[in-house]
């Protein structure tokens, strides 16, 4: 089956044609009817299944078809997301879907001034996009009114629970309708999720999409076996080899990230980073110049790039790997998008073997080891352009982070 043969809105069918896309992936194939027809839906798919136009294309055509014959204006559908570049994301995709027609979506998100955000809203919007704490903050000021909604939907339910956003969803749907749609996403499901899930939902049509290997078929990926001090050679190495690649590497924590980053900059290598303690303007910037390739390599931790849709990225560098298993499938799952080609490469010290083998358990089957011989790992660190590995430096490296940030707060 392919777009043009759906009942959607020609203005809609215009947009997917112009964005290349012509048949339905499996979540799309099986939401997209379902949520056409009003029903509630639970879907369990990973993340790059095309799971926000599964819910976007069927809600725009809803609305627009309900604007043709002049209805009312005001928030008719909210889009609950953990985090602000990924309710950025679906907005992006929601503009591109809707760009023919008179449907407007718009998101807010906490980290920067609401006075802009509040402006936009008065003016009127169709769909909202937003993190659960901002949206709450501004339903409580009377600054959007939920009372409205015909469709709620939640996405990347699974991470709103990991970062703690639970009491503020709970609070939010007291303000919602109770004769709404709700669908509901995530990536995992487990009991807790289960639990929110069939709270919010009424005789939903579940819907699983379980490939049968965790990791895309067409991303390569490896492991190094290499000291936890020695790690910023390797990556030195990797990306001076590959100079056109771009190459997106993740780190533990917020304060890992800035040493790595400080490591490069050593080395004369340019790259940028994306944390939780990063102003919201610096993390755009940082992604949008690593989107258009201006930067090649990105430094980022799990809770900042979960979810987020960057095309082109040539490597996946694990440079701390995971402490928990399927971040790893998240965390590779950034390369080797639809039908490119994709490379995953971990760094395992001594240290990090348990987490190694709770992955390879995780995705039923080991990683392909890298062999690195003694005299090419020495010459790997010996032929370094980065000649501060003292621990003393390093330390005060920290310092100086730590310093500037709680002086950020004072601020």
């Amino acid at each position: 089956m392919k777009f043009e043969d759906y009942h959607i809105a020609p203005e809609i069918k215009r947009s997917l044609d112009t964005a290349g896309f012509k048949k339905p992936t499996d979540i799309q194939f099986k939401a997209i009817p379902a949520i056409m027809k009003g029903e509630d839906v639970l879907a369990i798919a990973q993340t790059g299944t095309g799971k926000t136009a599964a819910f976007a294309i069927p809600v725009i055509d809803k609305l627009h078809k309900q604007k043709v014959s002049s209805r009312s204006e005001g928030i008719k559908c909210v889009v609950m997301v953990p985090t602000r570049e990924l309710a950025i994301q679906i907005t992006e995709v929601f503009a591109k879907l809707a760009q023919h027609t008179r449907v407007k979506a718009f998101s807010v998100f906490g980290g920067v001034e609401q006075g802009p955000q509040i402006a936009q809203l008065e003016k009127g919007i169709d769909v909202l996009v937003s993190t659960p704490g901002r949206m709450f903050d501004l339903v409580s000021q009377g600054h959007i009114k939920l009372d409205r909604i015909e469709v709620l939907i939640l996405d990347e339910a699974d991470h709103m629970l990991d970062l703690g956003f639970i009491k503020d969803i709970q609070d939010l749907i007291k303000f919602l309708p109770k004769s709404r749609q709700t669908l509901f996403f995530s990536a995992t499901i487990n009991e807790k999720i289960k639990k929110l899930a069939y709270s919010l939902v009424r005789n939903a049509i579940r819907i699983q999409i379980s490939p049968n290997d965790r990791v895309a078929k067409n991303i390569t990926h490896s492991v190094a076996f290499v000291a936890m001090d020695d790690k910023r050679f390797f990556l030195e190495r990797v990306i001076k080899e590959n100079p056109d690649s771009k190459i997106l590497v993740f780190v533990r924590t917020k304060v890992r990230a800035e040493r790595v980053f400080n490591a490069l900059e050593r080395m004369e290598i340019q790259s940028l980073t994306i944390h939780g303690d990063k102003e919201q303007a610096d993390r755009l910037t940082a992604l949008n110049e690593f989107k258009k390739g201006n930067v090649k390599v990105l430094i980022a931790t799990d809770v900042s790039a979960r979810g987020i849709d960057i095309a082109n990225v040539d490597y996946v560098v694990n440079y701390d790997l995971p402490e928990q298993a399927e971040n790893y499938v998240h965390r590779v799952g950034r390369t080797g998008r639809g039908t490119q080609k994709g490379r995953a490469v971990s760094f395992c010290s001594a240290e990090e073997k348990p987490m190694l083998e709770e992955i390879q358990t995780y995705l039923d089957k080991p990683i392909d080891v890298l062999n690195i011989s003694s005299t090419d790992y020495s010459q790997t660190i010996d032929f370094t352009a980065d000649t501060k590995d003292d621990l003393k430096s390093l330390m005060k490296e920290v310092e100086e982070y730590e310093t500037a940030k709680r002086k950020k707060k004072k601020k």
